[in-house]
């Protein structure tokens, strides 16, 4: 069957791909752009890559006609103030693109839904079910609550509070019930419903056998790092003031923060488990979700993380469009090293952010974090998915991956932290020298004050870190 995948470089889609192959799928990977998708190489040869935004009509032409399933993998929560609104665009668009091909069982992933009075998150998505609906093929919606796995956005922000915060004093939504599930168990669901007629034009709810509150899951997230934690809840806390709790502790965008704490205040229990019967499904404890979890950390083995979709931050850009950086109008901090050790070289270069830090000031790198989380920014909390690989599209610490090619020795980094400006960190092996280029195109005035302002700390680091990047005695 031809299976149409939307969202495939997301956190699902990414660990979709593979199962729906090895079924003998043959997978339309749609993305909106087709730079920052790197599937596996044993995948490339047996799927086939199609550039589409959901919102720019006259790209879903490129869907093709003769398929017959689809996955509607698409979520703008947090990307915009305005994100509803773009979210039913996007169904409307794609439902009316799919009346023009063979289509027969679409499925869509949502969340759960069965409070009367849900959050603004909550609403898009029952909103986007109800828009989907209308076409003429069978749809299935799976509504899951928390989806517990390594790189998902629920499992690392609960992970960063647990592991930072000895004592927590928190807001009255910790203890609001939910039903979370594994990510293993999602992704059956999803692959094994495709085709099954049982589910055509139904929607059921998916969870794991324990209904915890949020309180109750920190402190068995505690237990499994056999770390003691104390929390504490208070009903002081506003909505606003719970945002930028998680905010400022967490690796989540503040606009992200916002939606989650609307969202934590709804109950998320699931009605039934007729769908469980249906697929002949058994689910994960939780507490083996969180096991299963922490294995593929600790072998750095993440194949996917919300922290590599562009919800992570402000930005919402086309890598063709910031690839080749400009010179015209922009500061330029030009350095090169001799390199004696090519390979060696490129595994530092590959290696650097997250826990291995940017190889000299990091006490530096640090504050400049902290300074770009108190104005709004990313800051340095999102680190990095896995320690040693780096694709086009992934975040790294403040910074977005426009390019990453090991063979040909470049990495292209764009700044994602608030600057009055643009920003660019290039590393490039021509021959046996390491050339490292900080390029800034200011906005304004402000924008030359600023790059001025740091050129002393530039000029520290800068030398500091290539010199690191090329010292085999280091």
């Amino acid at each position: 069957m031809r299976v149409l995948l939307t969202g495939a470089s997301g956190y699902i889609g990414k660990r979709l791909l593979p199962i729906l192959v090895e079924a003998g799928h043959e997978v339309i990977c749609c993305v909106r752009d087709v730079k920052r998708f790197t599937p596996p190489e044993s995948l490339k040869s047996r799927i086939t890559i199609i550039q589409v935004d959901l919102l720019d009509e006259a790209s879903l032409v490129n869907i093709p006609k003769d398929i017959d399933g689809a996955y509607y993998l698409v979520h703008s929560m947090a990307t915009s103030s305005d994100y509803q609104s773009l979210e039913l665009s996007s169904a409307k668009n794609f439902r009316r693109a799919l009346s023009e091909t063979k289509v027969k069982h679409v499925i869509y992933l949502s969340g759960i839904v069965n409070e009367s009075a849900l959050s603004e998150h909550l609403t898009s998505r029952k909103n986007v079910e109800i828009e989907l609906g209308k076409g003429n093929y069978n749809l299935t919606t799976l509504r899951a609550g928390i989806i517990i796995g390594s790189g998902s956005a629920s499992f690392e922000i609960m992970r960063d509070l647990v592991e930072k915060l000895p004592v927590m004093i928190t807001p009255k939504w910790l203890n609001t019930k939910c039903q979370p599930i594994g990510i293993s168990d999602v992704l059956q669901f999803l692959s094994k419903t495709i085709f099954n007629e049982n589910t055509y034009n139904r929607d059921f709810d998916i969870g794991g056998p324990d209904v915890l509150t949020y309180k109750e899951m920190l402190l068995a997230l505690g237990r499994a790092r056999n770390l003691k934690r104390y929390i504490f809840i208070v009903p002081v806390m506003t909505p606003k003031l719970s945002s930028y709790w998680l905010y400022f502790v967490t690796s989540t965008s503040y606009k992200l923060a916002v939606a989650l704490v609307h969202s934590m205040k709804i109950e998320v229990v699931c009605r039934n488990h007729d769908i469980d019967k249906i697929l002949g499904i058994e689910t994960i404890s939780y507490q083996k979700a969180l096991e299963r979890a922490f294995v593929k950390i600790e072998k750095d083995e993440v194949v996917s993380s919300w922290k590599d979709a562009f919800i992570s931050s402000d930005f919402n850009l086309n890598i063709s469009e910031f690839i080749h950086v400009p010179t015209h109008g922009c500061f330029i901090d030009v350095r090169e090293e001799i390199i004696i050790d090519r390979n060696e070289c490129v595994e530092r270069i590959w290696s650097i952010g997250g826990e291995t830090g940017w190889y000299y000031g990091n006490w530096l790198w640090r504050i400049r974090g902290l300074m770009d989380k108190f104005v709004g920014g990313v800051g340095l909390r999102r680190g990095r998915t896995t320690e040693h690989s780096l694709n086009a599209g992934d975040a790294l610490d403040f910074w977005r991956v426009m390019y990453a090619d090991k063979n040909e020795g470049r990495l292209l980094l764009f700044a994602e932290m608030k600057l009055p400006g643009e920003a660019w960190l290039e590393f490039r092996i021509v021959d046996n020298k390491l050339i490292q280029t900080a390029t800034f195109r200011p906005l304004g005035l402000l924008g030359r004050l600023y790059w001025y302002s740091v050129l002393p700390f530039h000029g520290f680091i800068f030398k500091g870190m290539i010199r690191k990047l090329t010292d085999t005695l280091s």
